[in-house]
């Protein structure tokens, strides 16, 4: 009998979780639609106003990505964060981490490893949203989108089980399109 998922040490979980790349699928941006819609309904009449965005490489048109559905759901200020946490856990989701202004969901994680459909639920207040700016510059910006995807497929194999290795080395470049970004777009998303 496999180990629950609960039951697995970090090490465990990168080996059956490894991050693998591949081209762009134009049903990431349904299967995005139909995740935003089933969380809009379960939110709805529990919290006004809330932002629901689809972010991380899945949403850049034309470049290799982890087959993985990033959504951020933001929140009004005044919201409970803890309460919202909690329908998002009753809808399916598993909790990964949490903070006093963000918490982290996934689902489509089995004990066999990933399910045709994963998603990276984002929770955060109104105003936490970098990676709209960053999404929306490598799409008005192709040439940079494929650099980001010539970085993205040079560490594949160096950090195929060592996510945090991976995100660290992605955060230069992230950090510098995401400034030009904010630069360029002002307070497009606040």
């Amino acid at each position: 009998m496999a180990k629950k998922l609960s039951e697995m040490t970090l090490e465990e979980l990168w080996q059956l979780f490894p991050i693998f790349l591949v081209e762009h699928d134009e049903r990431w941006k349904i299967w995005y639609h139909e995740e935003c819609q089933r969380i809009q309904d379960f939110l709805a009449g529990n919290i006004i106003d809330v932002k629901i965005s689809h972010i991380g490489s899945t949403a850049i048109e034309n470049i290799w990505a982890k087959p993985i559905i990033d959504i951020l759901v933001e929140i009004p200020l005044q919201a409970d964060i803890l309460k919202v946490k909690d329908m998002i856990v009753e809808n399916g989701y598993l909790c990964m981490s949490e903070s006093e202004r963000r918490i982290s969901f996934n689902k489509g994680y089995t004990e066999n490893g990933f399910a045709e459909k994963v998603f990276h639920l984002h929770l955060r207040y109104l105003g936490d949203n970098d990676e709209v700016y960053f999404r929306d510059y490598l799409n008005d910006n192709p040439t940079i989108a494929k650099e980001y995807e010539k970085l993205k497929l040079s560490l594949w194999k160096s950090y195929e089980h060592d996510r945090d290795g991976y995100t660290e080395a992605k955060r230069e470049f992230v950090c510098e399109y995401t400034q030009k970004a904010k630069e360029e777009y002002k307070n497009r998303y606040r």
